[in-house]
């Protein structure tokens, strides 16, 4: 059975979480980025098709002219406090950013519960999954602020599979930023966006396929670019994991960053 939704503990997200995330996104950012601001809101938008909405953290970059989007996808835990500091950080390279809740159609809203989560990212269905990010994509190209011909996406672990799986479903997409997920079974061929795989070192449940994903990629004539840092293990882009406390993760964005101002400018 679906959740219900409360309004007025919605009505308060923006004001509190945009606090939380600022504090987090100085320290995201780190000396590098510190001095860049930018706008982040919550916003809700229709699931086209039902009466189901979604809930997802946007933030823009403070630029003149119009910006290249990128849609985050959040790992299997779900939207967590963590998510939004990505989108922040890219917002401060110049990019509107935005992560959707992808729990939120079907079940009001993440968990705080990883393991609740966890098993709730289980029961999502890939139609829904799909149509949850083409809502996503639809709503971010349509803002003022978004150069819409120019919109890539990122995810990481259950996220990286879902970008890679999205890359099949959506032509439109400019670019596609795996971050340790698995290679769909089948559609590849379907695939129009360069293809970025940033992966762990030292994540063999991941990285033994990865000699038969780039065989296939290249088969099916799609570009496929794939580096592994040393060190590091599965999720290393996220505070806690192995490898997030040393220079690896700088690297990784940097190198990421690169691969969007190629395939989606600046």
């Amino acid at each position: 059975m679906r959740r219900k939704k409360s309004i007025a503990p919605l009505l308060l997200v923006p004001a509190i979480a945009l606090g939380v995330i600022g504090a987090a996104t100085s320290r995201e950012l780190g000396k590098h980025q510190a001095s860049v601001t930018t706008h982040g809101e919550w916003v809700t938008y229709a699931r086209p098709g039902s009466k189901d909405s979604i809930r997802a953290y946007v933030a823009y970059p403070e630029r003149k002219g119009k910006a290249p989007a990128v849609i985050v996808i959040h790992e299997i835990y779900g939207l967590t406090d963590w998510e939004p500091t990505v989108v922040d950080r890219l917002a401060a390279n110049g990019y509107v950013a935005i992560v959707p809740d992808l729990l939120a159609s079907k079940h009001g809203r993440t968990p705080p519960n990883a393991d609740s989560a966890r098993k709730l990212i289980g029961e999502l269905e890939p139609d829904r999954v799909t149509g949850d990010l083409d809502a996503t994509y639809a709503w971010v190209a349509k803002q003022p602020a978004t150069a819409a011909d120019r919109i890539g996406v990122i995810g990481f672990c259950w996220g990286g599979g879902q970008t890679f799986r999205y890359a099949t479903n959506n032509p439109k997409l400019r670019a596609a930023v795996v971050c340790y997920g698995p290679t769909p079974q089948e559609g590849l061929e379907r695939i129009r966006a360069p293809i970025l795989g940033v992966y762990g070192e030292d994540d063999a449940r991941i990285n033994q396929a990865l000699p038969e994903t780039a065989s296939r990629m290249k088969a099916a004539g799609k570009p496929f670019e794939q580096k592994t840092y040393p060190g590091t293990g599965h999720g290393f882009l996220k505070p806690g994991r192995k490898g997030n406390d040393g220079p690896q993760p700088d690297k990784a964005w940097n190198d990421i960053l690169a691969f969007y101002r190629q395939q989606l400018g600046k």
